[in-house]
């Protein structure tokens, strides 16, 4: 790596992150039925229709994971809880098991001196709730309030930071109007509702924590970098609709008590009864502020319906998923978020990396070169004056990547999900140097 620690901030946090389902196994434990488990069971969701009944098995397997992060020097780790593991219907009784199992967790990692980084919600919404309409349901937030409750009464007083919901634009707009993520809808009503409930859960859930004096609560948002397809008047207004449902709309709703013009345009017809109303439920006081960034897109007008537009190839080397590798579109959303809605509100990079078909006795150089790519572009960030304060890699260990199944690989750490073997890639080793440097 082209970094040691004594290149970033003396008390700066380098972790790595996973989520629940794409790891854990969910087909044990007393876990209940999620809606992932209903949209990989319908054809043509999910590559080979795969799911995540076992994934890496780190419900039984955790130690060793948790020993490899301590190994290669990581200072955190962020992981998830999942609500259908808690409460199975989403729901009333909580499911021991399940609690149980994220204690040990827990306390396993503060036993290796690894800073718990709690995101609440990663996706794994229960089946019983989405059979009441989900997102869309005006009652979610309140739900997810009191699933809150019970995981954070059992874990909260352990917690380094928590985050009530992991990436609200995929939550939203990828699964209720790309539908390429459960529930796999295609509805603009539906995304309109997704999208400002997410927001309302997530106050909802900041209300809990606070009650009950859980310490360093913030929010994480993915991030794009919208790039006209071309110079045109045409581009230039695609690109900018992009950006606001992608990276304004959330962060408005968040710092600004507002979503952008020109998204409620499109989204406003369809809006829930009373959404202006609920901006001081969504707009509380946050103690950090994560960033999930990968890529950029290119993005040219059509003629079509509201948003009209359509992404298109870009010109750079590009990863497994197909995402360019834009480095400093990193460096562009951390001076930006920090100037124009954190404000000198601690920042994380809470993911970033990349997709690559590796084998575990071959280099991954590829990754390596991103990851370089991508820490200049946040010590360049700190160097201008940004309160970046930690950065974690995504991800820990090769998992399940949702509707690709188990074939795109962004793992530290190669798992053969036949023998469930873990084997560190060539890159976690120079991260394990770079980080005892």
């Amino acid at each position: 790596m082209q970094f040691t620690r004594a290149d970033f901030p003396k008390d700066f946090l380098f972790a790595a992150a996973t989520s629940a389902y794409q790891i854990e196994g969910h087909s044990f434990g007393g876990a209940g039925r999620t809606h992932w488990d209903d949209f990989a069971a319908t054809p043509g969701n999910v590559v080979h229709a795969e799911h995540g009944a076992i994934a890496c098995d780190h419900y039984h397997r955790y130690t060793e994971d948790l020993d490899l992060m301590a190994a290669m020097g990581l200072d955190a780790y962020r992981f998830s809880t999942s609500w259908a593991r808690v409460m199975p219907e989403g729901r009333g009784a909580a499911n021991q098991e399940g609690l149980d199992f994220y204690d040990r967790l827990v306390d396993a990692m503060l036993e290796r001196n690894l800073k718990p980084m709690a995101t609440l919600y990663h996706w794994e919404l229960p089946s019983a709730l989405a059979d009441l309409g989900g997102w869309r349901n005006p009652d979610l937030p309140k739900w997810f309030g009191e699933y809150t409750r019970v995981i954070m009464d059992r874990i909260g007083d352990r917690m380094f930071s928590v985050a009530p919901i992991n990436e609200p634009w995929c939550v939203g707009w990828l699964s209720h109007f790309l539908g390429h993520h459960a529930p796999g809808l295609r509805d603009i009503r539906a995304t309109a509702h997704a999208m400002h409930h997410v927001l309302c859960a997530h106050g909802r859930a900041v209300e809990v924590l606070r009650d009950l004096d859980v310490a360093n609560v913030g929010a994480v948002c993915n991030f794009e970098y919208a790039h006209p397809a071309t110079d045109s008047a045409a581009d230039k207004e695609a690109a900018a609709l992009y950006d606001g449902y992608y990276n304004r709309f959330f962060l408005g709703g968040l710092f600004k008590g507002a979503y952008p013009d020109n998204v409620m345009a499109g989204l406003e017809p369809h809006m829930p009864k009373g959404w202006q109303d609920d901006f001081a439920l969504i707009g509380q006081k946050l103690d950090w502020l994560g960033l999930n960034y990968y890529t950029c897109k290119r993005v040219a007008a059509t003629d079509g319906a509201w948003p009209a537009h359509e992404e298109v190839a870009g010109p750079l080397p590009k990863t497994q998923m197909g995402w360019e590798i834009y480095p400093e579109g990193l460096h562009h959303f951390l001076g930006w978020v920090d100037a124009n809605y954190t404000k000198g509100l601690p920042l994380y990079v809470t993911e970033n990396g990349m997709a690559n078909p590796d084998q575990p006795d071959v280099p991954d150089a590829a990754r390596i070169d991103y990851l370089n790519q991508h820490l200049a572009a946040a010590r360049q960030a700190i160097a201008d004056g940004v309160p970046l304060a930690g950065y974690t890699f995504w991800s820990l260990l090769d998992n399940y990547e949702w509707a690709l199944g188990y074939e795109k690989r962004f793992g530290l750490i190669h798992v053969d999900f036949e023998t469930l073997e873990r084997t560190p890639k060539a890159s976690y080793h120079a991260l394990a140097l770079a980080l005892k440097a």
